[in-house]
């Protein structure tokens, strides 16, 4: 797969190849002591991300919220958590970024709101029928004295997707939906009102220098007029049995003339300000969002979720890059986030592919292999055209945490499943930056993480791995400084090369290659070409005998331009 020109990196928007990292912000540096991430942790971690060298940063939710799903419950769009700080510190903290050349994505979450946001306070106080209510998905019950939900649906944290709620004199009273927790009550994003308060949001951060959004559920806001039975006891992204028909509220046509507006808004902007969709659509529907005139970039789930599989893989690349290709819209790659099992551990295990949080003790695992594994995934993810992200965390290696006391837990999918789904918090431990015990420099000396970290973290704190030759660290440093440099990168298009089974061997441009060995045995390196990087032992990146061991990757340079 391939094409004859590539857009010129120099003049391209930066978010067609942008590398951005995921900012877990409760998790990503202490400032005050109180074992909770926030803006002067993260202030003073910046130049963490430039040496690392990402072009952008994406901060999870750091509104006012109840915090019953780690800030995704927003009280209030256009000011700040105290818990993480305040508005100037916002302020302060984009004028820093900037300095030091590095882009800001906020989190906006448009589908839904906090129970405790002020419009859904008037609709509770306003009573049936009102102006107030029509905002929100209201319905009366079922049944004689409407003490049945209005529909089957349910929440993707388990349990039902309605609460009852009391009317303001007292009685039994009308239904509200809520696809999330009882305390994300849904928008109406058929009203007027709630497309103006996010249109407002979206200009008051863009005038403050904010570049752009990363778009929540950006797929279920719109929802069918009738809300009809869904027909099923669970549901989590989609549901097959009814995905030729249409699903009732997930990627529902109607969604797209939302973001038609917001890239109007967008545009009056300089600096190619952007949107990036986490929407789980179809792969041939996907493309949609990233139609000329609506969003700019979305998640490729497909890739995060691919087993660590040759044949599956390059199945996943084709066909990202087939279908982004139809709008004229970059591919992006990513291989952990804040929801996932973080891919250290999901590639140490039997069954590779990424299937969320499932119920019981999760399976057996070999950190070793999972590593190995994940150094070559990244040496793939970063030599693949189009964009990347990174997740907090990766950069050192850091594995899934899966013996948290039930006691500290607190994803709200761990009560909601009658304590059968221990949830997201795994993933979202507090990242390690020195010292040789907890809090291992994410906070000051005693401050106690809001999830406990893992002894063993002391070996893989950034002060660790600062300059020590094959560490994890130092690896996505080389990664991304040669992918920033080498002129046949950027938006230069793929090429597969000829290679055994179980083997993926690309060429971008003249003379960049990159091989990944999936198979069972070792692979016979080319012999015109050097190595650049390799994701495996020795450091020194001079590999056995010309031989590519297996879950292994590298990164080469031919001696003669492809064609001459």
């Amino acid at each position: 797969m391939s094409s004859d020109t590539a857009p010129d990196r120099e003049h391209s928007p930066w978010w067609r190849t942008a590398v951005i990292y995921q900012v877990y912000i409760r998790s990503f540096a202490d400032g005050n002591g109180d074992g909770v991430g926030d803006l002067a942790g993260l202030r003073n971690r910046l130049p963490h991300l430039r040496d690392l060298g990402v072009d952008a940063l994406w901060i999870n939710p750091w509104y006012p919220s109840g915090m019953a799903d780690g800030g995704y419950d927003v009280a209030d769009y256009r000011d700040i958590d105290p818990c993480f700080g305040t508005l100037a510190e916002a302020e302060e903290l984009l004028a820093e970024a900037h300095e030091l050349g590095l882009r800001v994505l906020l989190d906006i979450v448009p589908n839904h709101t906090s129970e405790q946001h002020a419009l859904f306070a008037e609709a509770l106080a306003a009573g049936p029928g009102s102006a107030a209510r029509e905002r929100y998905l209201f319905r009366d019950g079922k049944g004689p004295d409407g003490a049945l939900p209005p529909n089957d649906w349910r929440s993707m944290f388990g349990g039902r997707a309605w609460t009852r709620i009391t009317e303001p004199d007292g009685s039994p009273g009308q239904w509200y939906l809520h696809l999330f927790a009882p305390e994300q009550p849904d928008l109406n994003w058929d009203n007027p009102d709630v497309r103006a308060e996010f249109e407002t949001t979206l200009r008051f951060w863009f005038d403050r220098g904010v570049d752009g959004f990363r778009i929540d559920v950006a797929h279920g806001l719109a929802k069918h007029p009738d809300l009809p039975d869904l027909g099923i006891e669970e549901h989590h992204v989609f549901a097959p049995e009814r995905d030729e028909e249409g699903h009732p509220f997930w990627d529902l046509d109607s969604v797209h003339e939302i973001y038609r507006d917001w890239r109007r808004i967008a545009d009056t902007y300089a600096g190619d300000r952007a949107y990036v969709a986490e929407a789980h659509a179809r792969h041939h529907r996907l493309p949609q969002y990233l139609r000329p005139d609506e969003l700019h970039t979305a998640f490729n789930f497909d890739y995060l979720r691919a087993p660590w599989d040759a044949r599956a893989l390059r199945e996943v690349i084709d066909r990202s890059i087939s279908a982004h290709a139809t709008v004229g819209a970059p591919a992006t790659w990513v291989l952990s986030n804040h929801d996932v099992v973080r891919h250290v551990t999901r590639y140490g295990r039997a069954d590779t592919t990424e299937r969320g949080n499932r119920p019981g003790p999760p399976p057996d695992t070999d950190l070793e292999l999972g590593t190995r594994r994940a150094r070559a995934a990244t040496l793939l993810t970063l030599g693949l055209p189009g964009g990347a992200y990174v997740y907090q965390g990766e950069e050192l290696g850091l594995w899934e945490v899966e013996d948290i006391p039930a006691e500290r837990l607190q994803d709200p999918t761990w009560e909601r499943s009658g304590h059968t789904v221990r949830g997201r918090d795994g993933c979202r431990v507090p990242i390690p930056w020195s010292g040789g015990a907890p809090p291992f420099g994410f906070g000051p000396a005693g401050c106690v993480p809001w999830l406990p970290q893992p002894d063993a973290w002391k070996a893989y704190t950034v002060a660790a791995e600062t300059g020590v030759e094959g560490s994890m660290l130092e690896l996505y440093r080389d990664a991304l400084r040669q992918r920033r440099a080498h002129p046949d990168l950027g938006e230069t298009p793929l090429t597969w090369l000829d290679a055994r089974e179980g083997v993926l061997y690309f060429a971008r441009g003249a003379r960049w290659r990159c091989a990944v060995n999936l198979s069972a045995a070792p692979w016979p390196l080319p012999e015109d070409c050097r190595v650049l990087l390799a994701s495996g032992p020795p450091p020194d990146g001079q590999l056995p005998d010309g031989q590519l061991p297996v879950d292994t990757a590298v990164w080469l340079e031919a001696d003669v331009p492809s064609g001459a």
